[in-house]
């Protein structure tokens, strides 16, 4: 009796339809993976950390506060680069691979050579286009405002204008987050996991969402809420936000997609 033949890797993933359990589990492992390297999780967070202060120190010094806001909104665009090396650490746990630092930051340099780097293009197109759109929304409701400094004068955004800006502004950037969050949800794990071309990996993020759209929205309303706690701590609160969320999106990849 021949052996049957063993079924090849996909060339693209399957996608799988999800439940609340399988939230919990990327949570809980997530959870799993920060308590028991969290040397790992401030590493990596606390590079984060140093550029939200580097930023708000920089519009600060400029004297246009004010700007802190969009820049604060479009900097979290920024945290797929660390979360490489949370989805490598998770990796390698749950693989029982010895955890060495140099190895890890090997690893993730390696990226370079790989898909990361075309996926980063994508990543600052996104934060520089919120950037340019913050500064237009702002021009077109309030460029023909009585010149203010609206550092000092934040009753500028209580009239009908400012809270028409703040109305507009909040939509367009909640349309361009949510079309980011679908891009990369799992796009980036499956980059640092498999030899796949970045249009793929962005291709079966969006067939995720498309196949749990509740769910998958749920999850990102849920990182949205927490990275902006995080944020609202002087970016103190990113130290446990980004490991836990970090690990969590390399566990929720793992059940979300099947290569067999």
């Amino acid at each position: 009796m021949q052996p049957h033949p063993q079924t090849a890797p996909r060339a693209v993933p399957e996608v799988l339809e999800l439940d609340l359990a399988d939230l919990r589990h990327a949570l809980g492992s997530g959870w799993r993976d920060f308590l028991a390297e969290p040397f790992y999780g401030a590493f990596f967070s606390l590079v984060y950390v140093i550029g939200g202060w580097l930023v708000v120190f920089a519009f600060t010094v400029k004297g246009q506060v004010w700007w802190t806001l969009p820049a604060g909104a479009g900097f979290p665009i920024l945290g797929p680069f660390i979360a490489c090396g949370f989805y490598e650490i998770s990796r390698r746990r749950e693989a029982a691979t010895p955890l060495v630092l140099r190895e890890i930051l090997g690893v993730v340099f390696r990226q370079k050579d790989r898909q990361i780097p075309s996926m980063a293009v994508v990543i600052v197109v996104f934060f520089l286009f919120w950037n340019f759109l913050a500064h237009m929304i702002f021009a077109l409701f309030l460029g023909q405002a009585t010149l203010v400094n609206v550092s000092s004068s934040l009753g500028i955004f209580a009239t009908g204008q400012g809270l028409s800006m703040l109305a507009f502004g909040t939509a367009v950037g909640a349309a361009l987050a949510t079309l980011f969050y679908a891009l990369t949800v799992v796009s980036l794990p499956m980059l640092l996991d498999r030899d796949v071309d970045f249009v793929t990996a962005m291709l079966t993020s969006v067939a995720l969402v498309r196949t749990n759209p509740v769910l998958m929205l749920g999850w990102g309303a849920m990182i949205a809420a927490a990275l902006f706690l995080g944020m609202v701590t002087g970016f103190l609160g990113l130290l446990l936000v980004l490991p836990v969320l970090g690990h969590a999106s390399w566990h929720l990849y793992r059940r979300a997609v099947d290569w067999q």
